[in-house]
């Protein structure tokens, strides 16, 4: 007697084919291992890629699987970008999703051979460019001083001075500093820290880091040791990027400074007050991490804009 074969699809929990969930984790392992992204990074690529998903199940009303996905047609991929503009995404959020569909689309033709010539006649929405927006020097030393005396706790306050003074002095990324150890100490003059993309770099740390990290590590109430995180929660455990936003949050509010203010603000803040001192497009480019010297190259607007502020403002003749 022969038995018929079942050639129907196996479905995934998340309404594709197992075939093509088995490729997304593929992908995401690919992402983590050999691309080095970041945990975060890869939160937010696999959500765009999943909800890009989600929309074609329903857009085509059938399951998906990647030969489906090849012989998408370019009315298609419109239809998920004029689906995301109804949804009111921006500009910036629906082209870093095109980017992750291109980037998961590209990992498949590697994997398989299979291209999707249609995806190459899309073309991304334009992103209105912004300026980052630091402190003043004034908002800036008026933080990293006045913020250890906004906790109830002693260690915590001192813990609080020692993170964004850190952040201010150095131009490190929050995630940066919350991925120290113990290991680091006791502080020299220079940090040898692993950056995005799981680059190394050089930071040198000024007396005032030295100081203000010292002083906590001797009020901390935990042991902190070499393999342990630098930065401690008040259990113990290593602080969360949350609790250091939200203390950044509170402060703000109590002091009636704009929404803006947040940990990465202090990274703007050093880079942009940096370079109003020493216009070094290159030593900022090392001390920031960049990879490209044009990302650095848009803080020289921004110290340009301030600078016709000041002159507008403080010009005897424009004053008259």
């Amino acid at each position: 007697m022969l038995v018929k074969r079942d050639t129907t699809p196996k479905i995934a929990e998340d309404g594709t084919t197992v075939q093509l969930n088995q490729r997304l984790n593929d992908w995401i392992s690919w992402l983590k291992l050999t691309k080095r992204f970041s945990a975060h990074t890869i939160t937010a690529y696999r959500h765009d890629l999943e909800e890009f998903l989600v929309f074609l199940t329903r857009h085509q009303g059938e399951l998906l699987d990647e030969e489906k996905l090849v012989a998408l047609k370019i009315t298609d991929f419109r239809s998920w970008l004029a689906y995301r503009k109804t949804e009111n995404y921006s500009a910036r959020s629906t082209a870093r999703a095109l980017s992750v569909v291109r980037n998961f689309y590209n990992y498949l033709g590697k994997e398989t051979g299979n291209l999707c010539s249609a995806l190459s006649g899309i073309q991304p929405p334009r992103v209105k460019a912004g300026l980052p927006k630091p402190l003043t020097e004034i908002q800036a030393e008026d933080l990293v001083s006045d913020i250890e005396t906004f906790s109830e706790e002693p260690w915590i306050g001192l813990r609080n001075k020692a993170l964004f003074v850190l952040l201010y002095a150095t131009g490190m990324r929050i995630s940066e500093s919350l991925s120290l150890t113990g290991n680091c100490l006791p502080l020299t003059d220079r940090l040898v820290i692993i950056g995005k993309g799981r680059k190394q770099r050089i930071i040198p740390i000024i007396s005032a880091v030295k100081e203000a990290i010292t002083d906590y590590v001797k009020a901390c109430p935990y042991p902190i040791l070499s393999e342990t995180p630098l930065f401690l929660g008040a259990r113990g455990g290593a602080l969360q990027p949350a609790i250091a936003q939200r203390t950044l949050q509170q402060y703000r509010q109590l002091m009636g400074l704009p929404d803006y203010v947040t940990p990465h603000a202090l990274r703007h803040s050093c880079a942009t007050h940096l370079m109003a001192q020493t216009q070094d497009l290159r030593a900022i480019q090392e001390l920031l991490g960049h990879a490209s010297l044009s990302t650095t190259q848009m803080y020289t607007h921004i110290d340009q804009q301030q600078l016709l502020k000041t002159y507008t403002q403080a010009h005897p003749r424009n004053r008259k």
